[in-house]
C-alpha cells in the first residue's frame, strides 16, 4: 500500500517541488503586470510557466505521473474578490495603484501546492483602505501559521481571523474556507472558516490538526462588508464533480466533457485552456446537470478593496513548514492602525513551531553517550589484556 501522507519522503518532495513552481509562477506573473497591460495576458503567463516547468520533471518515472496546473492562474483587481481568469477576448486592463491578487496552484502526482499573493501596482506608497486590508491579510497569515500545529483547533483560528480584521477596520470575506489538502483533493473535508457563517454548517464542525496533514490557509480581507455578490461576468473556472454522472444529450457537451476528463481530471481548470468557442457552448449542459462545479467571480461594492493571501503548509514531525506564499512587501505600506489585542500580539511574538534542533541534540547526545560507552569498553578491554 502506497503511503500518501508526509511520513513518505517522496510525497514531501513532490509537495515541495510543486510549491517551488507555484512561488516562481507568482513572481513571473507579478513581473509581467504593467499599467495598461491586459489581465488575461497575466493569467496566461502563470499557466504557461506552470505547464512548461511541469513538463520538464518526473518524465522518466513509470507508471507515468500526472502533473500540471492544480488551480488555474486567476488575477483579480481592486473590488473583485477572486476567480477572475477571463477568456482571451476580455479587455480588462491594469491601472496605476490597482490592488492586484494572484491566485494559482500546481500539482505533481496529485499532490497540490496552492498560493495567493497581493501587491499594489505602481510605486506610490500604499495607504488608507489598501494598506488596511493588506496588513490585515498579512497579520492573519502570520498568526495562522503559528496556530497551525498538531493539537490546534480550527475554531480558535476562525476567531483569530475575525479579531485581526477588526483591528484593521476590515471584514473577512464570508464563504472563504481554508481546506485540508489531500492527494487529488483540493478541498478536503477538514475546513477552517474565515468567519462563523450561520448559513454554512461546514464552518461549525470543530476538529484538531494532526501531524502529517497539509493545509491551504486562505485569507481574504475586505474594506467592504465581506459579503460579496456574484459578478455579472461569466464564470470561466470549473472543476469536474467526480461524484456526479449524467448521460449528456448534446454532441458538443460530450466532446467538452471528454476533454475535461482527459486533460484536467479532478483539478480546477479555465475554459481558456480549451477551444473557447466550443467550451462556451458545451459547458452549459455540464453545469445544468452538475457534472462540473463553477468558481463564481465575486465582487465587493465598487470602490472597496480586497486583499488575498493563501499559503500551503505541511505539518511535519519536525514542525510546521510553510512551502508556498510570497512575503508581503511591508516597506511600501503606510498603515496608521496598530494591533491592540494582547492575544494577537502574544501570538505574533512566538516563533513558528519547529522541533528539529531538540531532536538533533537528542540524537547527538545519544551518539555521544554510545561513543563514551564504547570507549569505556575498549579501555576496560585494554586493562584486562
Amino acid at each position: 500500500e502506497n503511503v500518501e501522507d508526509l511520513s513518505n519522503s517522496n510525497v514531501v518532495s513532490k509537495y515541495k517541488k510543486a510549491a517551488e513552481i507555484a512561488n516562481e509562477a507568482i513572481r513571473r506573473v507579478m513581473a509581467s503586470i504593467k499599467i495598461g497591460g491586459k489581465v488575461v495576458d497575466a493569467c496566461q503567463v502563470g499557466d504557461d510557466y506552470i505547464n512548461a516547468e511541469c513538463g520538464k520533471i518526473f518524465n522518466k518515472v513509470r507508471p507515468k505521473i500526472e502533473k500540471g496546473i492544480g488551480f488555474p492562474t486567476c488575477v483579480s483587481v481592486n473590488h473583485v474578490v477572486g476567480h477572475f481568469s477571463p477568456l482571451s477576448d476580455d479587455e480588462s486592463k491594469f491601472g496605476d495603484g490597482d490592488i492586484v491578487k494572484i491566485d494559482l496552484g500546481v500539482h505533481i502526482d496529485g499532490y497540490i501546492a496552492v498560493a495567493a499573493h497581493t501587491f499594489i501596482l505602481g510605486d506610490k506608497p500604499v495607504e488608507g483602505k489598501k494598506a488596511d486590508v493588506l496588513m490585515a491579510a498579512h497579520v492573519a497569515a502570520e498568526c495562522a501559521l503559528r496556530m497551525l500545529k498538531p493539537g490546534g483547533k480550527n475554531g480558535p483560528m476562525t476567531e483569530m481571523f475575525t479579531k485581526v480584521a477588526e483591528e484593521f477596520g476590515c471584514n473577512t470575506v464570508q464563504g472563504v474556507l481554508s481546506h485540508q489538502l489531500e492527494r487529488n483533493v483540493i478541498d478536503g473535508e477538514k475546513v477552517i472558516a474565515s468567519k462563523v457563517d450561520p448559513e454554512n454548517p461546514e464552518s461549525k464542525v470543530e476538529f484538531e490538526f494532526d501531524q502529517n496533514e497539509v493545509y491551504a490557509i486562505d485569507i481574504v480581507m475586505s474594506s467592504g462588508e465581506g459579503k460579496p455578490k456574484e459578478f455579472e461576468q461569466r464564470m470561466t473556472v470549473f472543476k469536474r464533480d467526480i461524484e456526479s454522472t449524467y448521460q449528456l444529450k448534446m454532441k458538443a457537451s460530450r466532446a467538452v466533457f471528454s476533454d475535461i476528463k482527459e486533460r484536467f481530471t479532478c483539478f480546477p481548470f479555465t475554459m481558456r485552456a480549451m477551444d473557447e468557442k466550443k467550451a462556451k457552448f458545451g459547458i452549459r449542459e455540464l453545469i445544468t446537470h452538475q457534472l462540473v462545479q463553477g468558481y463564481p467571480v465575486l465582487q465587493e461594492k465598487d470602490g472597496e478593496v480586497v486583499a488575498h493571501i493563501k499559503f500551503t503548509a505541511l505539518l511535519m514531525s519536525s514542525g510546521t513548514v510553510k512551502i508556498t506564499g510570497l512575503d508581503v512587501d511591508l516597506s511600501q505600506i503606510k498603515c496608521d492602525k496598530e494591533i491592540k489585542d494582547e492575544g494577537i500580539k502574544k501570538l505574533l511574538a512566538t516563533s513558528v513551531a519547529k522541533k528539529k534542533k531538540k531532536r538533533r541534540n537528542k540524537k547527538k547526545k545519544k551518539k555521544d553517550a554510545e561513543a563514551k560507552e564504547e570507549a569505556k569498553k575498549e579501555d576496560g578491554g585494554d586493562k584486562d589484556s
